[in-house]
């Protein structure tokens, strides 16, 4: 009679560093000096739920440009396209857990019929002890639209400022703050896709 044995559990390893966050993986500036839009500068801290910074953690963003179209081939809305603008970027935390990225700020895309949603950036993040990365949004705290967004309206009210980015710098580029609390207090809100 043969014993059955579980397997113990692992977290994921610290890999990201050789083999995802090499220079020539990391796309921190999105902006060319021809694309459109307010140029921003998003920079922030991934915090794990000790409330210490992760050294080795990758955020990856998606947005649409600043007229509000994805560089997708599913996004066939009439707003002007750039191609050269592909509105994704990856950065790697630092030894201090920040990362940063220099792009613009996203116009309104389409929700459903004739609603639009508030200018917002998809954002991923993986670390190590995750055994799957997370998602959630960065919305923009001087954004006045925030308040008729749909997919913000869908979070609890004593979460939703998880997910505003603050305006720190005045200038170009603006400045904007946006730390990922991965768990425990003022953890950021996170989406179940």
């Amino acid at each position: 009679m043969s014993m059955l044995t579980l397997t113990s559990s692992q977290t994921v390893g610290p890999f990201f560093s050789p083999c995802l966050l090499r220079p020539d993986a990391c796309r921190n500036v999105l902006v060319e000096p021809g694309t459109s839009g307010e140029r921003i500068r998003i920079e922030g801290y991934v915090i794990d739920g000790g409330g210490v910074p992760i050294d080795d953690a990758i955020v990856e963003i998606w947005q649409a440009n600043a007229h509000g179209r994805y560089n997708h081939s599913a996004d066939q809305g009439a707003a002007p396209l750039e191609p050269a603008f592909t509105g994704f970027g990856r950065s790697g935390t630092d030894e201090n857990g920040c990362y940063w990225f220099e792009t613009i700020k996203p116009g309104r895309v389409p929700f459903k019929g004739e609603q639009m949603q508030a200018p917002h950036i998809c954002v991923t993040v993986f670390s190590r002890g995750l055994l799957n990365h997370v998602v959630t949004r960065l919305y923009f705290a001087d954004e006045p639209s925030n308040i008729d967004d749909p997919i913000l309206q869908c979070v609890p009210q004593s979460r939703r400022a998880t997910l505003l980015a603050r305006r720190e710098s005045e200038g170009e580029p603006a400045v904007y703050r946006f730390d990922i609390v991965l768990q425990g207090e003022n953890e950021t809100a996170f989406f179940n896709l």
